[in-house]
């Protein structure tokens, strides 16, 4: 098995060199003109020819920062639909207490499964996605400072995902089913050679994560226009700023215990055995980059958010600059809370207390930034359009998750709720209920731009109450079970009455899992709306928002990018191409369905109006 695993390990590494050398082979990479001047507003590249290459081509080589946003997105698509599957079998087997679908091996090999797809194959991926496709155009940027770096980030992720995965698709190797946290003994003892290749994966998103970390940053400080300052620089961008450093510290830490624990695992050292450095070795250098890895999947959508809100609030964000200040202090903080996830293990009381203080104190910044979301929209000139139903979705669960939280930063509560379903019902509220509302909510502010179309209204509306029913039942179930004293990671139940009230467990149970069938419902209308509005869907002006007339000084830069973009369309077009409408409002063309124009995310337009807007 050792020899075996060496001789994959070298292939890996091969197979890196190949890649490496292949992308330094292509020279014209470069060589096109990204439509409308690249990131900058009306200001052409440095460089390049007319037209990017055709078909698949163009996927392959692109380093557009447009392009490759577009390829992060659909993988964190796709990612998301397969552990959201993944999910749903989780709990259509705890219906029954003795499991009603699936093997308890495959059980641990799914939840093990789960949990790496959704923190490091959707969540930070759908975060870059986003950041790579408009962090050039808020900031006035051409594109990334490092392009080449910018597709090779990408590019690793696949064959990482295809690792992680390679238990299930490679028959007769084993599956991982060490849980997504591998704590040894358990990791290093299983021969499964599943979980190296999981491993192994994992180490490859966090080159990945760490290349788009160093290139942000350089983007951010050396690539702004020169009316973008530190002080009107856009809240989404100091986000990933910070979201980025974050990375820079802590995936390299990630990298490194991975490769002891392979080292311990295929080589016989003594990394994390009793022997050697201990079991606990692995937990603090694990939670010293996992607490953080929360951190930088959460500030990204609070950005979102704070991006986006004030736009259908009608008013800007209120007190931006304690937003930043917040964003930076939970930067700062975030790498002094990792012991709280070690409250049990018996480590010294005064260790215990200063970082329950400093779990405690995180909460602080995260407070202000809810304050300020309720404040911007207190008297502002609310607009529910989808991206703001998901915003609003995100500080109601986003509340529910940060207070469960605070409970848990708690050393006496800790102590009886630790490894119970209240902290699978606390950390899912901030990942599904808050982060994955940010995503849908950024989806739907932006699909315009994504695709030149606009999204059919009823069903994002469908799609975000059969989520937010679905999310609260769910997760709120698993509250209760933590409080009836239902261990995690139980395959089955099927225990004494001594332990747990069992027909109160098998109930909450079986509600959380009707909670997860409307969610999926949900979710299936979201990727139905997704695909068929983005081929058939009406199109759209160059404010769909009607920002110019709602909030004027929150037309962002993005959108005056979209504005340039659809001029370039007609003049190359000769005007010949299809009417766009002056006000951002939807565009008659064969696939409009819609019986009325719509331009303001909800309320209906009448036709003289739109007609006296496109005279204007």
């Amino acid at each position: 098995m050792a020899a075996g695993q060496l001789a994959l390990t070298v292939l890996m590494g091969v197979f890196l060199i190949a890649v490496a050398a292949l992308l330094t082979r292509i020279e014209d990479w470069r060589s096109y003109t990204p439509l409308a001047g690249g990131g900058a507003i009306g200001e052409e590249a440095g460089y390049g020819h007319d037209e990017k290459p055709g078909g698949i081509v163009r996927w392959l080589t692109t380093v557009d920062h447009k392009d490759i946003g577009m390829l992060y997105g659909t993988y964190g698509v796709l990612a998301f639909a397969i552990g959201g599957l993944m999910a749903f079998l989780i709990r259509m087997q705890l219906v029954v207490p003795s499991g009603a679908v699936v093997s308890n091996s495959f059980y641990n090999a799914i939840l093990t499964s789960h949990g790496i797809t959704m923190l490091f194959l959707f969540g930070t991926p759908i975060i870059a996605a986003f950041s790579n496709y408009f962090i050039p155009l808020l900031i006035g940027a051409d594109d990334m400072a490092f392009p080449r770096i910018n597709a090779i980030a990408f590019w690793l992720l696949p064959p990482g995902a295809l690792l992680v995965w390679g238990g299930f698709l490679i028959p007769g190797i084993g599956t991982a089913q060490t849980s997504w946290v591998m704590y040894p003994p358990l990791s290093v003892e299983q021969t499964q050679m599943g979980a190296d290749l999981m491993m192994l994966g994992l180490h490859l998103t966090g080159v990945s994560a760490t290349m788009g970390a160093i290139n942000f940053i350089a983007t951010i400080f050396t690539e702004r226009s020169e009316d973008v300052t530190w002080a009107n620089l856009d809240i989404f961008s100091w986000t990933i700023l910070t979201q980025s450093a974050l990375i820079l510290f802590a995936f390299p830490l990630l990298g490194s215990a991975l490769i002891m624990l392979l080292l311990d695992r295929n080589f016989a050292t003594t990394f994390f055995a009793v022997e050697g450095g201990g079991t606990m070795l692995w937990q603090h250098l694990f939670w010293f980059f996992g607490h953080p890895e929360v951190y930088i999947l959460v500030l990204p959508p609070m950005g979102l958010v704070s991006y986006i809100l004030p736009r259908f609030a009608g008013r800007k964000l209120f007190g931006f600059k304690f937003v930043v200040y917040s964003t930076l202090a939970i930067g700062v903080l975030s790498f002094g809370v990792w012991a709280h996830h070690m409250f049990t293990t018996g480590m010294d009381p005064r260790l215990r207390a200063s970082f329950m203080a400093v779990s405690l104190a995180i909460a602080i910044p995260s407070a202000v930034k809810t304050f300020n979301w309720i404040t911007t929209m207190w008297n502002g000139k609310i607009r529910l359009a989808a991206p703001m139903l998901f915003c609003i979705g995100f500080v109601s669960n986003f509340i529910l998750g940060g207070v469960t939280g605070v409970f848990l930063a708690s050393i006496p509560v800790d102590m009886i709720l630790h490894d119970t379903y209240y902290v699978v019902g606390h950390f899912h509220y901030i990942v599904m209920g808050a982060i994955g509302f940010a995503v849908f909510a950024g989806i739907y502010y932006w699909f315009p731009i994504f695709t030149g179309r606009m999204y059919q209204r009823t069903l994002a509306k469908w799609h975000f109450w059969l989520s937010m029913i679905g999310t609260n039942i769910t997760f709120f179930a698993m509250l209760a079970l933590g409080y009836l004293g239902m261990p995690r990671r139980y395959a089955t139940y099927e225990f004494s009455e001594t332990l747990a009230p069992l027909a109160s467990v098998t109930t909450f149970h079986q509600l959380a899992s009707v909670g997860a069938l409307i969610l999926l419902v949900g979710q299936l209308i979201f990727v139905w709306n997704l695909v068929q509005s983005w081929l058939e869907g009406p199109r759209v002006g160059p404010d769909p928002w009607n920002l110019k007339e709602e909030a004027p000084e929150l037309f962002g830069r993005e959108f005056i990018w979209h504005e340039n973009r659809q001029e370039t369309q007609i003049a190359t077009d000769g005007g010949e191409g299809e009417d766009v409408a002056a006000d951002g409002g939807l565009v008659d063309d064969e696939n409009d369905t819609s019986s009325e124009p719509r331009s303001d995310g909800g309320e209906p337009v009448d036709d003289a109006e739109t007609e006296a807007d496109a005279d204007e």
